[in-house]
């Protein structure tokens, strides 16, 4: 009599993998899923949900969500997968399905450690503004990703601006409020140079950013600059924290997230559970 084997096949894994992302925002209505609207979030979850033959969505979390026409080189999510997939096939894959032309880009896949949450166990995100100013400066090739100015800016006064926000405050004046959302924010960088003769470059860092909180910031610099604020004025605008119609916010264009910046492996769950908890400012 003939024996049959019979083989039993291991479910694949429960995995949650990290993806590390650029993309150009110009022809995305921003990072998160909306309603027949392209996004990012909408770009990457397909192409995994295609690859991986979900017959479920995978969803991403991000460590930090872009409006529309914002830009990323250093944008970081994670989605909890099930796949035998190794993450380097994976990124070879999700590269060729999204195409070489594509405006969105995997720069890795990793099996993320235990602990990691894209969004919560991050310390820090890293942004750069760009802008032109002068029209007999402009770079058109440069038109999707820096703002155009008619006025020549100050470097010496944009970076005293810059200075006089840093620290550990209530950014109300400066955060478009969202309800239950504190904006309170810890703003650890934020300086101005000049990349060539026409082009101005804000760098800035923070625990974390509230939303148009960096187009915010920028346009108070602008305002500053221009004459139309004065410093003594953007102090108590900042020392009030109510949001403020004497600055404008800039376009998203000109701003790309650069980085997230992770804390060691072992520190990550209590960087996540800590993030989580509702922050305030120290009292007097």
């Amino acid at each position: 009599m003939r024996t049959l084997d019979f083989f039993i096949m291991t479910p694949a894994p429960l995995a949650r993998i990290r993806l590390d992302i650029a993309y150009d925002g110009t022809n995305f209505a921003g990072w998160a899923v909306q309603p027949n609207r392209r996004t990012v979030q909408g770009v990457i979850e397909e192409a995994l949900g295609r690859i991986l033959r979900s017959k479920t969505i995978i969803r991403l979390t991000v460590a930090g969500r872009t409006d529309a026409g914002v830009h990323a080189l250093g944008q970081v999510a994670h989605a909890d997968v099930t796949t035998n997939m190794a993450p380097a096939e994976l990124q070879r894959r999700l590269g060729r399905y999204l195409g070489a032309d594509s405006d969105v880009a995997i720069h890795a896949v990793t099996v993320a450690p235990p602990g990691f949450d894209a969004r919560f166990s991050a310390e820090a995100r890293r942004y750069e503004y760009r802008i032109m100013d002068g029209p007999e400066r402009v770079n058109p090739m440069e038109r999707h990703r820096a703002v155009i100015l008619q006025d020549r800016l100050d470097l010496a006064v944009m970076n005293d601006v810059a200075g006089r926000v840093l620290g550990l405050r209530d950014f109300g004046a400066f955060c478009k409020p969202r309800f239950m959302s504190t904006t309170i924010r810890e703003l650890q960088e934020f300086t101005w140079r000049r990349d060539d003769d026409h082009t101005l470059v804000a760098s800035l860092q923070a625990d974390a950013f509230c939303h148009s909180m960096v187009r915010a910031l920028v346009g108070a610099c602008v305002a500053v600059a221009q004459g139309r604020l004065s410093m003594a004025g953007l102090e108590r605008l900042r020392d009030g924290a109510k949001r403020t119609s004497k600055f404008k916010v800039l376009a998203p264009h000109g701003l790309c997230l650069t980085e997230v910046i992770y804390p060691e492996d072992a520190l990550l769950a209590e960087r996540a559970a800590l993030t989580r908890d509702r922050r305030d400012l120290p009292s007097e």
